[in-house]
């Protein structure tokens, strides 16, 4: 049987009814509301606003950045694109890179989407070398949340992983995000074999007085990185051992919540969660969209191809051709990844789509 969810099988995915209540609608209808054929809403943006990053992970970008540092969404298109997205039902908008803070206007970035009406919600992923500076700016300019990446707890180790020299210029970020108030703090950890697996007490460590929520994540592969994925590529069951191990207990999820799978332990402050997108179920409950820092809607971050936004961003009077572009796309996502079929999309690291 055809699979119309593999391109090339099965109909034209664009032709695909939805289905609502049991009964055929037509394709790619006039709606107001983003829902994909498999029934999933989403009410979330990831936003990359420059793919620009300053640091040069091994996992990402191992010889740093080599792309064009220009030609990113500026404010005006920005704030036109946020809205169109929040009056079809998007209500939390994440700003990513790249390292979105390199941008010297993103303070006023920041201003325009939370400014917007419908955004209810609007966090940040950053590598935080300018967190310690603007935390308390950035909760006055209505940030919400923020995610930061720290993938070990040692200067060395740490400068070894993102060849970068400011540890301690991550950690008192971190904690200057949880001084200013923040509605939540968040830390992303790529799992790395031989390279981070051996800090995991360490981690959990960290969360025993800071109420953050510490997250692992799988390593992905992605277009350029084959032979590092063979080597550094850790299951997520060493992690949900331990927690097992440790008595810690799984959290139950939220209608909003994203994809990780969190633990609480009642000697903890903090949590810890696993974002494991190799386990079955990954993309059920998918309810977020992604658009590059140029303006293509990328359906999947393992997605091949983007549709191509910016030339209705022009204007305030292109709305509703923008808002019926960005719907009738939803009727091409599939219901799910494939990696396990060696089919990884045509990402070539994260910081190309804002992981």
């Amino acid at each position: 049987m055809n699979n119309p969810s593999r391109p090339g099988a099965g109909p034209d995915t664009a032709a695909i009814p939805l289905r609502v209540g049991g009964h055929p609608q037509p394709a790619a209808p006039r709606t107001r509301q983003l829902e994909d054929r498999f029934g999933r809403r989403f009410s979330y943006l990831r936003l990359s606003i420059t793919d620009v990053c300053n640091f040069r992970c091994e996992y990402c970008l191992p010889n740093g950045y080599q792309g064009t540092p220009k030609g990113f969404l500026e404010i005006d298109e920005i704030r036109r694109l946020v809205a169109a997205f929040a009056e079809l039902g998007t209500w939390k908008v994440r700003l990513t890179g790249g390292e979105p803070m390199v941008r010297k206007d993103f303070m006023q970035v920041a201003r325009a989407v939370k400014q917007t009406p419908g955004v209810k919600r609007m966090a940040v992923t950053t590598n935080a070398y300018r967190l310690a500076d603007c935390a308390e700016d950035l909760k006055a300019a209505g940030m919400d949340a923020v995610n930061i990446s720290l993938d070990a707890l040692d200067a060395e180790r740490f400068q070894a992983i993102t060849g970068d020299r400011r540890f301690d210029r991550v950690i008192a970020g971190i904690d200057a995000a949880l001084a200013a108030g923040m509605d939540a703090v968040k830390i992303n950890t790529v799992l790395l074999k031989g390279l981070n697996d051996d800090q995991l007490p360490a981690f959990f460590e960290f969360v025993r007085e800071r109420p953050i929520s510490l997250r692992f994540i799988e390593l992905m592969r992605t277009g350029d990185n084959g032979d590092y994925f063979a080597t550094r590529h850790l299951g997520g069951d060493r992690v949900r051992d331990r927690l097992d191990r440790l008595g810690w207990t799984p959290r139950d999820r939220g209608p909003a919540d994203g994809p990780a799978v969190e633990y609480t332990h009642p000697e903890h402050a903090g949590r810890i969660g696993l974002i494991a997108p190799y386990a079955p179920g990954f993309c059920d409950t998918c309810n977020r969209l992604r658009v590059t820092a140029r303006g293509g809607l990328r359906l999947c971050l393992f997605g091949n191809g983007s549709d191509d936004l910016r030339p209705l961003l022009a204007a305030d009077e292109q709305k509703e051709e923008l808002k019926d572009r960005i719907v009738a796309a939803l009727f091409g996502k599939r219901v799910s990844h494939f990696l396990h079929e060696g089919d990884y999309g045509d990402t070539p690291h994260l910081a190309s789509t804002g992981g």
